[in-house]
């Protein structure tokens, strides 16, 4: 069945609706489900026991999909209780207060940790975000700002790691190109994801907030790390630990998680058949597949490592196992309608509606054509939450409106690239229905609407200078020299915020 709407502008109400009543009510979860409901409708014309069966169609085929990711947040929770009772967490926090000894080492500590961490956006939001809590609270930092550099730094990173799951995606989807050789080529000219990295590191270091964030930092300093009333985990901490635990209760099952992961993505790519390389392995894998099939091993491992260490009794053990689920019912309950509000939006013909928009800008404006680019990237990630989705849209007609210049790809569409890629994230780092902000605000233990409001200023600030930078990088299309500029922009602009909100003036003040 095809509705009547099919490929119009209203595909795009459904995630409007629920977007806007997140950020007016502050409650997500009835909000994605009024925007689910009104989608429906609109596929079904109004009929509602038409939309009642499209609701329930596209809820089972979302889930079916991704049960994948939803065993791995369930797997991953448990870890998590698991290292919380064997007093890993504890240890950790004790040691990384005593060994970092400032509010900025702590968040570029937290920062290198999501670089360290840089195969897929999932395992990076949620591990860093639970293997740095003890220590960001310990140093007074905001749950919101934790939550913003989890979600900083993981797709930005994941967005230009070779060796990746994005890169696979993104490999996998180029026609008329060698997929990886063309993405590779298209990483400096990803102004979002490098720009994004800078200010990460740049206002931790000098202790720059703006924005809702903040008041947030305001209130942390003062031991207030929530700010609002919403405060979903507060209680988590209070957990029962053992009170002998070391730090390797927590840093080895972070490793054994690291390296179960990466052979259980590069396992579903068909690696250890001996027949593809590395690269090609995670082009092909089955990311949902391979993360929860790593994950589940490593977590017999884990038990097995916690039994023989007598970290607790094997009854203790169990009780994790529903301790690690409750974590993640926030997480796997918003995501499932985040999946279904998206599913929704792609049967009312959301792809095709944003690919001819994208096309009517196809000939005569090619110089500004990135920058246009890089907009329609961030409008259709934000709408629909979903970074993949966008570049999956975007980028075949991209290639399609950039033809090759002497058999090869032309600076104007590895720039193109850039700009789209790096406009899914940062819709994707600004939509309250996006699974990887929704799993940075799980992994921080954040109000999900407060992470959502706290972030979009910064990505807001980094596309604004994204996008003069694409016009610029268009008449001057070297890398060379468009890169810096790039950079030299974003770091003025940072220093000029710094300097009006009085974020660098306090830091002079208090040396």
């Amino acid at each position: 069945m095809t509705p009547a709407l099919y490929g119009t502008w209203a595909a795009l109400i459904p995630p409007v609706v629920a977007i806007v009543l997140a950020l007016i009510t502050k409650e997500v979860y009835s909000a994605l489900f009024l925007g689910i409901v009104i989608g429906a409708l609109l596929y079904s014309g109004g009929n509602p026991i038409g939309a009642i069966e499209h609701f329930f169609n596209i809820l089972h085929e979302e889930v079916s999909g991704n049960l994948g990711i939803l065993i791995f947040l369930i797997i991953l929770g448990t870890i998590v209780a698991l290292m919380i009772r064997a007093g890993g967490s504890k240890a950790y926090g004790d040691w990384a207060s005593r060994s970092i000894k400032s509010k900025s080492g702590a968040l570029i500590a937290t920062g290198l940790l999501g670089i360290v961490l840089g195969v897929d956006d999932y395992f990076n939001n949620l591990t860093v975000g639970n293997v740095m809590r003890p220590v960001t609270d310990t140093h007074k930092i905001s749950r919101a700002k934790l939550a913003y550099m989890c979600d900083a730094v993981a797709a930005p990173v994941c967005i230009m790691m070779p060796i990746s799951s994005w890169a696979a995606a993104v490999s996998g989807i180029i026609d008329g190109y060698d997929g990886f050789t063309l993405f590779v080529q298209a990483i400096p000219y990803n102004f979002y994801a490098i720009l994004t990295l800078i200010m990460v590191f740049l206002t931790a270091a000098l202790n720059i907030n703006f924005g809702p964030m903040k008041k947030h930092e305001d209130n942390a300093a003062k031991g207030d790390i929530y700010t609002t009333p919403e405060r979903p985990y507060e209680n988590v901490a209070e957990m029962k630990f053992n009170p002998n635990g070391k730090v390797i209760d927590l840093v080895l099952p972070v490793i054994i998680l690291i390296v179960g992961c990466v052979l259980g993505l590069i396992y579903t790519g068909e690696f250890f058949g001996g027949e593809v390389s590395l690269q090609e392995a995670f082009a092909n894998c089955d990311a949902p597949r391979g993360l929860s099939m790593g994950s589940f091993v490593s977590l017999i491992i884990i038990m097995i490592y916690f039994l023989i260490r007598k970290a607790f009794s094997f009854n203790e053990m169990m009780e994790c196992l529903p301790n690690g689920f409750k974590l993640m019912v926030p997480a796997t309950l918003i995501l499932t309608f985040a999946w279904t509000i998206s599913g929704v939006t792609g049967s009312l013909g959301a792809a095709p509606f944003v690919a001819g928009v994208v096309e009517s800008f196809g000939a005569g404006l090619q110089n500004f054509l990135p920058a246009v680019i890089f907009i329609i990237a961030c409008l259709l990630a934000f709408a629909t939450g979903s970074s993949w989705g966008t570049f999956g849209i975007l980028i075949p007609i991209v290639t399609e409106v950039f033809p090759p210049v002497n058999g090869l790809p032309s600076p104007i569409l590895m720039m193109a690239i850039g700009a789209c890629l790096g406009g899914a994230v940062m819709g994707d780092h600004c939509s309250p229905i996006s699974d990887t902000t929704i799993m940075a605000s799980t992994g921080a233990q954040c109000h999900h609407i407060n992470h959502v409001a706290t972030q979009m200023p910064y990505a807001v600030v980094v596309a604004a200078v994204c996008f003069a930078s694409y016009i610029l990088a268009a008449f001057l299309p070297n890398v060379i020299i468009a890169l810096p500029i790039a950079i030299i922009l974003m770091v003025g602009t940072l220093l000029i915020i710094g300097y009006l909100n009085g974020s660098l003036g306090k830091k002079k003040a208090n040396v």
